[in-house]
């Protein structure tokens, strides 16, 4: 019988209709219905519904969804969907024995922020990461949030915390806000809350920081994806231009200056001569497959023979090409410049990955005083910058999967 079930679950080409799974629902084994979507009846004829799906690690999972008679085909697919789409978006999958335990209940702030820092610490690329990790949030967001259940905390709760150092510690509130909204998701993942807080609604109820002097103002990592996004709704080179540069990390006169011959697009590979370089050393940059996808798109509506993303009269375009398609983007100077999306990569890398520093600094052509060191990098580490700029494009896209990346 299961020798008969499997071939027949290896058959299913299209779900079943109400009609094949009432017919099915009769016959003992676990039957396709199509979807990921399975129905399970046993020898004694209990039924129930189960959905296979992948969690967010890529590992396949048989999650119950319930009784056959509490649950039509309808409602059992939509169930289906819900649980496969969690697990493309990085979410938790909890079964329903981890649901009813994770809402027994519900945590201070300060005890979810100590689990998710107990949770993450070994992953962190060293020990003092970890360490202010969990200090700034002590320092800064325990005096106020600490005692609070995580949900009755609402947006004004959070500016309110960081209202005393927004502008005079701008760049250590930005980046409280970012671990403040990660133990958020973390109780949102887990049922605690029901709704997640919005960054930007934060942001406005604190209003604009000042600039730094002598820095470029970055955009927090988080709110990448929503810059991404906005580019790509409208197609202009600037738009492309922008969003290519977010991608590889690189800087705006490498991306402005950019020509075809630079490309190898069957070895997904920018190769960046050294006379275009800050350090005057060749820089190789894998390209990421929307990375890709760009450039193969600015060979569609080429204008130039030689520059890939072109200026008025085929030129290379200028700066403030890329300035503006940032502030048409709804990013303020003060909030976001184009040389910041660097820093915003090498700050998710830091505080979201596992990936080295030294992974990080090679995809940013960060100078190595060291001459063994460097040529070691040079020589190691591209296929990691390659696994390292996948999974920064999946973060730009959208996704909220942490990456847990294996030495080696």
């Amino acid at each position: 019988m299961n020798e008969q079930n499997e071939k027949a679950r290896e058959r299913r080409t299209k779900p079943a209709t109400v009609t094949e799974v009432n017919s099915l629902a009769r016959k003992p084994g676990r039957h396709s219905i199509g979807e990921s979507l399975i129905l399970c009846v046993s020898s004694s004829g209990a039924k129930s519904w189960v959905a296979r799906v992948r969690d967010s690690d890529g590992r396949r999972r048989d999650m119950g969804l319930g009784p056959f008679a509490d649950l039509t085909l309808a409602e059992a697919r939509e169930k289906a969907r819900t649980l496969r789409k969690a697990g493309r978006d990085g979410l938790p999958i909890l079964t329903r024995a981890e649901r009813r335990k994770a809402l027994r209940k519900v945590p201070t702030f300060k005890e979810a922020a100590e689990t998710v820092y107990e949770r993450d610490k070994g992953e962190w690329k060293n020990e003092k990461h970890g360490a202010q990790w969990i200090k700034t949030l002590r320092d800064y967001a325990f005096p106020s949030l600490g005692s609070l259940s995580i949900n009755r905390i609402e947006e004004n709760h959070v500016a309110e915390a960081l209202a005393p150092i927004w502008r005079e510690k701008p760049e250590t509130a930005r980046r409280v806000l970012q671990r403040v909204l990660t133990v958020m998701d973390w109780g949102h993942a887990f049922k605690h809350c029901t709704v997640q807080l919005n960054r930007n609604g934060i942001r406005k109820l604190l209003g604009k920081q000042d600039a730094a002097k002598g820095n470029f103002a970055a955009m927090p990592y988080g709110e990448v994806s929503g810059l991404v996004a906005t580019l790509r709704a409208r197609e202009t080179i600037g738009n492309m231009a922008l969003e290519f540069l977010i991608l590889t990390a690189a800087r705006s006169g490498e991306v402005r200056g950019a020509t075809w011959d630079e490309f190898d697009l069957e070895s997904k590979l920018w190769i960046i001569p050294a006379e275009r370089m800050k350090a005057k050393k060749e820089h190789n940059v894998p390209l990421c497959d929307r990375a890709l996808a760009l450039v193969r798109r600015a060979q569609e509506i080429a204008s130039s023979e030689t520059v890939v993303f072109p200026g008025l009269r085929g030129n290379p375009m200028s700066d403030a090409t890329m300035a503006k398609a940032l502030r048409e983007a709804g990013v303020a100077k003060e909030a976001g410049t184009v040389h910041g999306m660097r820093s915003a990569f090498r700050d998710w890398v830091s505080e979201e990955t596992s990936f080295p520093g030294d992974v990080a600094e090679a995809a940013l052509a960060h100078t190595i005083k060291n001459k063994v060191e460097a040529a070691y990098r040079r020589g190691k580490l591209l296929a990691k910058r390659r696994e390292m700029m996948a999974a920064w494009e999946r973060h730009c896209q959208g996704s909220n999967s942490v990456i847990r990346m294996v030495a080696g």
